[in-house]
């Protein structure tokens, strides 16, 4: 992650580009698990854009647990096998959260011991709620971090688990739920965060013909059979921040096509990035299955709780250095144990630039300052290193050390920054 790479700037308004981003990695490892688990085969188009290593670390983890997977550049094909327990197995979750969390919950199915390992980052991010969790469901597990192994099979049943960490932790478990014997009715304790990523499971479940019911914090999953499906895999709404950023920073307009950025129940949870973009001047429009972000006048400061969209907050908080008015960013706690303790790794890059940032326990505020060039650590973050890469792209000399991050979700990023500067 120590690459350096120099982002050749713009310093103009986008003259209407349309751009394409690939598709979404969270709808895309849910249906994944579901399709393994389903009763038949299921079809996922994925597009020509790469969807990143979080994606074929996803379909590495199934394969490694016996399912069976057809693949080639557009699609998967992924043969469910039921109710059926499959033998035991060693993933490597590499750097993807979602792969070690809701591969666990898959792994706990079996009979076979399982065993799942990562990144050294990711083994010091939280996965001891989850494991919690599953011993209390029947599993025999090793360990409380990252590498463990589980030895299944756990049970249905009524079980509590706390929403402060990571949504993914609820996620797992309820991908898992209608698999086991009576179902699943879970309590998540305290503060969601990521809350519309919950919504999102539960509307993937929904589509799958599992009945779920959520009371408030109780989320109940009942037994049953999961139907394969065919599905195109829609564009990943968090990597359309990055175009609309850029369109923030330099004025002018993109269009983001084959994405669904609006608000609403079961949608991507990162959509409300668009509200914010809103709110801090820009116009936003969404028809023909495409989303427009355009600005022609100044933008303003926001103070935002953004706890449900918290992986756009990196791309809000270099869109704030170039606006009349400080931002305020609360809700924010949790992201220091992703990928890098990215409170303060975003204030630290907006500092390196000569801005004005203040990293806080739950917040971030950015003061308008004039930038100028320097060097940004991204510390291994793909967020992080999106984000500043399209400041680059109004602030001269900017360069990224650790830009080899983005393959993590977005392998075609800088392609997409070079069509904007065509």
């Amino acid at each position: 992650m120590d690459d350096l790479r120099p982002i050749t700037p713009i310093r103009r308004p986008l003259a209407d580009k349309r751009v394409r981003v690939p598709a979404s990695k969270s709808i895309a490892n849910r249906e994944i698990v579901l399709s393994a688990i389903a009763d038949g085969r299921s079809r996922l188009r994925v597009g020509p854009l790469d969807p990143g290593e979080d994606v074929h670390a996803m379909i590495d983890a199934v394969v490694a647990l016996d399912y069976r997977v057809e693949r080639d550049l557009e699609e998967l094909v992924v043969h469910g096998t039921g109710a059926g327990h499959r033998a035991g197995g060693a993933i490597d979750a590499r750097d993807a959260g979602t792969v070690a969390r809701f591969g666990a919950a898959l792994g706990a199915l079996g009979s076979g011991y399982v065993t799942i390992t990562g990144s050294p980052r990711l083994r010091e991010r939280p996965i001891a709620p989850l494991v919690d969790a599953l011993r209390r469901l029947g599993a025999t597990i090793t360990g409380d971090r990252l590498p463990v192994t589980i030895l299944g099979p756990i049970r249905g049943g009524e079980i509590e688990i706390a929403g402060n960490e990571s949504s993914q932790f609820a996620s797992a478990l309820l991908l898992v739920a209608p698999r086991l014997d009576g179902g699943l009715k879970l309590h998540i304790a305290g503060m969601l965060v990521s809350a519309p990523f919950v919504d999102l499971t539960i509307a993937s479940l929904r589509q799958r013909g599992v009945k779920v019911t959520k009371e408030g914090n109780l989320i109940t999953v009942d037994e049953g059979k999961v139907r394969p499906r065919d599905l195109r895999i829609p564009a990943d709404v968090t990597a359309a921040t990055y175009p609309a950023a850029a369109a923030a920073v330099l004025g002018g307009s993109v269009t983001v096509e084959g994405v669904d950025a609006r608000v609403r129940e079961g949608g991507q949870g990162d959509a409300r990035f668009f509200e914010l973009l809103q709110s801090m001047g820009c116009g936003v429009s969404h028809r023909g299955g495409a989303v427009t972000i355009r600005r022609i006048g100044e933008l303003y400061g926001i103070r935002a709780n953004v706890r449900d969209c918290s992986d756009a907050f990196p791309t809000l908080a270099i869109v704030a250095t170039q606006a009349s008015e400080a931002t305020e960013l609360t809700g924010i706690g949790h992201t220091r144990k992703q990928e890098s303790d990215r409170v303060k790794v975003v204030a630290d890059g907006i500092n390196a630039l000569g801005g004005r940032a203040q990293a806080f326990a739950d917040a971030i505020r950015v003061e308008p300052a004039p930038l100028h060039d320097g060097i940004v650590d991204a510390c291994g973050d793909h967020r992080v290193a999106m984000a500043f890469s399209v400041l680059g792209l109004q602030v001269p000399g900017v360069a990224i050390k650790g830009s080899g991050s983005v393959a993590k979700t977005f392998p075609q990023f800088y392609e997409l920054l070079a069509e904007l500067s065509r």
